[in-house]
């Protein structure tokens, strides 16, 4: 069977789902099961000659798409996650040191990422006051970072938010519009500070 044609039954059928989510999930440490893990190169989208360093934390459940282009590489630390929408990552791109990537999150070719930065597709929702935080679930937003991108260190890109190609995004910069192509973007949040 077609593993196209098994996602789109799981997502279908909220029961099942929820089912296989449980086999599949640690449900208190909320990350792949220590023998899906083992598993992961099975069902992992890998390029030639890309490499995921040992102490990488790929949450990668075999229910959403991960893919790694040729010649990328995820450094040490750093943590993968796409328990909640595909992670797709380009050919000759960089995931840094301690890098935290939460889907759905596309990744272009040639991005360079510095170290500590996370990039977020996902919110807790917290709009309803007489439930608690952590019993009104989570939404996403789509990230989509472009080709040719350089973003430095400890910046944090948030949900929804698209930077355009060949743009640089300054260190501890915090990224919560998106971004035109060209662009060099610095600050708390981010502004243009001049085009490229």
């Amino acid at each position: 069977m077609n593993k196209d044609v098994v996602r789109e039954r799981f997502n279908r059928n909220p029961k099942w789902k929820k089912f296989l989510d449980w086999v599949i999930m640690n449900q208190v440490e909320t990350r792949p099961r220590w023998f899906i893990r083992l598993l992961a190169p099975l069902y992992q989208h890998r390029g030639r000659h890309s490499v995921i360093h040992h102490s990488a934390r790929m949450d990668t459940p075999p229910y959403r798409k991960f893919s790694l282009g040729d010649y990328s590489v995820i450094e040490s630390y750093a943590c993968i996650n796409n328990a909640v929408g595909d992670v797709m990552i380009g050919d000759h791109t960089r995931i840094g040191l301690h890098n935290t990537i939460i889907g759905p999150v596309i990744i272009g070719s040639h991005v360079n990422l510095a170290q500590g930065i996370t990039i977020t597709a996902l919110n807790h929702n917290f709009e309803n006051s007489k439930k608690r935080i952590d019993e009104q679930g989570v939404s996403t937003s789509a990230v989509v970072i472009e080709d040719d991108i350089w973003i430095g260190a400890n910046a944090v890109v948030l949900p929804g938010v698209t930077i355009g190609h060949h743009s640089v995004v300054a260190a501890g910069a915090v990224v919560t519009k998106d971004v035109p192509p060209h662009s060099l973007v610095a600050g708390v949040p981010a502004k243009i500070i001049k085009q490229i």
